[in-house]
């Protein structure tokens, strides 16, 4: 799903790039984007960053 292009929408209907480009994003920083999918329940997006020491 964070392939670029990847979508569900029909042919001329989306572009596909949100995820992709939010995946990008989250690890040019570091951090880390889980997607957990139900068809039940949905799609649960985690995103984790790593943490930052205080400098005092």
């Amino acid at each position: 799903m964070f392939d670029p292009f990847f979508t569900t929408r029909e042919i001329g209907k989306g572009t596909g790039l949100g995820l992709s480009v939010c995946h990008n994003i989250v690890k040019q920083h570091g951090g880390d984007i889980e997607l957990k999918s139900s068809k039940e329940k949905g799609t649960q997006v985690t995103v984790s960053f790593p943490g930052v020491a205080d400098e005092n």
